[in-house]
């Protein structure tokens, strides 16, 4: 069974996100081992300049680095990576399983990932170039982690 492993920095509060997530996981228990780990995020100013940008995206994904499976296949979410139809994301899931039998998603904190982290990725994927809360893009990705699986098993999911 293919291991999924989300890394996220920050805590999600909203109950109703919480509620998503947890539906979502359950969903997923019969098609992969998901295990979601949130890390702490850094406390970040009013005012910011980007030195302190860059020294908090640092110890965040020094933070991530980390907690990676080793051996994981990498996917890091990041406005400047591909886009994919549910489709396509579902059959580059299927081809990464046959080399791969874990893939970690990464999902940054407010002020995104590293350059360094970026280049140690083997692929960066966008689900949109509009702006999303780090909490809601998670709910996202299940989703269509879980609509990949449906695809892929042939088997009915609303459109």
């Amino acid at each position: 069974m293919l291991s999924i492993q989300i890394v996220c920095v920050g805590k999600l509060k909203e109950s109703y996100l919480k509620s998503a997530i947890d539906e979502y996981s359950k969903r997923l228990s019969r098609y992969c081992k998901l295990d979601i780990l949130e890390l702490s995020d850094e406390k970040i100013p009013d005012k910011i300049n980007s030195n302190l940008a860059n020294e908090i995206k640092a110890k965040e994904c020094d933070n991530i680095l980390r907690h990676i499976k080793k051996d994981s296949y990498i996917i890091a979410l990041d406005l400047t990576g591909k886009q994919f139809s549910s489709e396509d994301f579902s059959s580059e899931i299927e081809k990464i399983s046959m080399t791969s039998s874990s893939i970690t998603f990464i999902i940054g904190g407010s002020l995104g990932l590293t350059t360094d982290l970026l280049q140690k990725c083997h692929q960066k994927i966008c689900f949109s170039k509009m702006t999303f809360p780090h909490q809601l893009i998670r709910v996202f990705l299940l989703e269509q982690i879980f609509r990949a699986f449906k695809i892929s098993n042939g088997e009915t999911y609303h459109r």
